[in-house]
């Protein structure tokens, strides 16, 4: 009896036993799992950093395109007023062409009208 009693505990110290090495399994395990969780974290962390910086400078990239864009319409006007300003040049360069050939003209004719009456005289 005092054998089987014995077999008895010693099935249970090997149980026991069984069920300790089990459970620090169970949280070896659990500690591996939170550290892979904590990796995780970290890692969604930069993630989250790394999209914060891309959408700074996505909205600084805007700012500057934006100014850009302001800049060549404010360009465009100067150089639409300059070409506007060209031609109204160009037109009134034109008018004193003409009017200096007529000057030209008529000068000759004075010139022409001061030798005849000098050759009268």
């Amino acid at each position: 009896m005092e054998e089987k009693i014995f077999k008895i505990l010693n099935q249970l110290l090997d149980g026991q036993k069984k069920l300790e090495d089990g459970q620090q399994k169970l949280e070896d395990g659990q500690k591996k799992l939170e550290e892979g969780q904590q990796k995780l974290e970290d890692g969604q962390k930069k993630l989250e950093e790394g999209q914060q910086k891309l959408e700074n400078q996505v909205a600084e990239n805007t700012q500057i395109l934006k100014a850009l864009e302001h800049a060549a319409q404010v360009n465009k006007a100067e150089i639409d007023k300059l070409s506007f300003e060209v031609a109204e040049i160009k037109g009134e360069v034109i008018a004193i062409r003409k009017d200096l050939s007529a000057v030209e003209v008529i000068t000759a004719k004075n010139w022409s009208d001061i030798n005849h009456l000098k050759a009268i005289r």
